[in-house]
């Protein structure tokens, strides 16, 4: 299944380039000599120039698509080389010209300029270029891809990450949720979306068409948001399970062996997968908006379903309780706890004692060791998930769904016993639970600074 990703990816970059060439073709030839693969520093006055004659606008509508579409494919054609030279160039020298834009400030507060004149002057130049391509066919998609690839080089340098933020306002403005299609997937859908699927599974990977074919069966949905200028490119996926009660094992849950159950009789949807197919989209929130419309159609399809759940992984868990002994040592653990460690370990004690035990190979098949750390882990699992840093949960999928509306319903010990699953939060994992009537409280109260959970994770942060 690996290669699929290769072929997926090889296949987007071609449309892209035969829709620019397509374009550029369809409203003027090619100007100049193509710029090399690695960009050398004397091809970037010929870039520039090409950047500059896209922002004078010069011509008709169709001039002006044809001028975008074909810088789009001169980058497509860079290296990774090239095209981080080609990024830095438009980050550092088509920013906001701060002496301009204070000029027009300044002209704003004495009146003589309009407000219009002042929200275009500061739109940095690089903006403006890249707003072109929304008329661009496959050119959302490209700006999605350019941002992805912002992204990282925003991390060490500082106009690419101001060029990033820009593009993510930009980006939230074409992307309203108002925008999105909602499509279920079966195995009826085309194969080159099902290998989609199996591409962009970022929370539990789709090992098998078993696999595949099983997460699609008559008591599975999966749905997929798509916008309209991205027909081809899924958004998101949401897998979702239809079950008796609350899931608490996601192999159990994912068993394809396991016999297909009657959709009709299922009272609860288990959301076990939410995966970001476009990465240029990272910090771009939809809000509550997914659950809703996902549970929204349910509801109409199944009206047997009352229950809306989560069955998540707790990433942060394992490095934060990890943390937390290192820096605070046996303070990390009450009393009751330590005392508890003495029958099953005698060479290490308090916080030493627990990771030694951590350390020992499938030291959850061991009922004694198993009977000690459980409700440890399991208190300092409830504090981490309702605890907040700056208004924020600690960890970025509790984030997630708090601020979306939920509650932090329960724990489940070992509910991932995978090699990831113990890598990232020792096997337990969390049902966060939508309850539809209180979805825009629940959102305002962890807006305020409040995580909302239930009686139960609350009384296991005292142990």
């Amino acid at each position: 299944m690996a290669l699929l990703f290769s072929n997926t990816v090889d296949r987007t970059l071609e449309r892209l380039r035969t829709a620019f060439i397509d374009t550029a073709r369809g409203a003027r030839e090619a100007v100049g000599a193509p710029l090399r693969p690695d960009l050398p520093d004397d091809d970037i006055p010929r870039l520039k120039s090409r950047i500059d004659a896209c922002l004078e606008g010069k011509g008709g509508e169709t001039a002006r698509r044809g001028r975008a579409a074909e810088l789009g494919q001169a980058y497509l054609s860079l290296s990774a080389a090239g095209r981080k030279k080609f990024l830095l160039t438009l980050a550092r020298d088509y920013g906001l010209p701060r002496e301009a834009a204070m000029k027009t400030v300044d002209h704003w507060r004495t009146g003589k300029e309009p407000a219009r004149a002042l929200r275009r002057e500061l739109e940095p130049p690089a903006v403006k270029l890249l707003r072109e391509f929304v008329g661009v066919p496959q050119g959302v998609k490209f700006v999605v891809d350019l941002r992805a690839e912002l992204l990282a080089l925003g991390r060490s340098d500082v106009a690419a990450k101001a060029l990033s933020e820009d593009l993510r306002s930009l980006l939230g403005a074409w992307f309203d949720v108002a925008f999105l299609d909602l499509v279920r997937i079966d195995w009826a859908s085309p194969a080159s979306l099902l290998e989609k699927l199996v591409t962009y599974e970022a929370v539990h990977a789709i090992r098998s068409w078993r696999d595949l074919k099983n997460r699609l069966d008559s008591d599975r949905r999966c749905f997929a948001f798509f916008h309209p200028r991205m027909p081809d490119e899924p958004l998101i996926f949401v897998e979702v399970a239809l079950v008796d009660g609350m899931a608490g094992n996601v192999q159990r849950l994912l068993d394809a062996r396991d016999e297909t159950h009657d959709p009709r009789r299922a009272n609860t949807a288990i959301f076990y997968s939410i995966s970001n197919c476009q990465q240029g989209l990272a910090g771009i929130s939809f809000g509550n908006f997914l659950i809703k419309r996902v549970a929204d159609q349910l509801s109409r399809d199944l009206p047997n379903i009352k229950d809306f759940a989560t069955l998540s992984p707790i990433p942060g868990l394992r490095q934060h309780v990890e943390h937390r002994f290192k820096t605070e040592g046996d303070g990390a653990l009450t009393q009751t706890e330590i005392a508890s460690l003495g029958p099953v370990i005698d060479e290490a004690y308090g916080a030493a004692a627990v990771l030694k035990l951590l350390g020992r190979p499938n030291w959850w098949e061991v009922p004694a060791i198993d009977k000690a750390l459980r409700p440890i882990l399991t208190r300092l699992a409830a504090v981490y998930l309702t605890a907040t840093d700056k208004g924020r949960a600690l960890d970025r999928v509790a984030h997630f769904h708090l601020g979306n509306g939920a509650v932090v319903e329960r724990l489940n010990w070992l509910g991932d016993t995978s090699a990831n699953g113990f890598k990232q939060s020792y096997g337990m994992m969390v049902n966060y639970r939508y309850k539809l009537s209180e979805v825009d409280a629940n959102h305002e109260a962890y807006a305020a600074g409040k995580v909302v959970a239930s009686r139960e994770v609350r009384g296991q942060t005292k142990g």
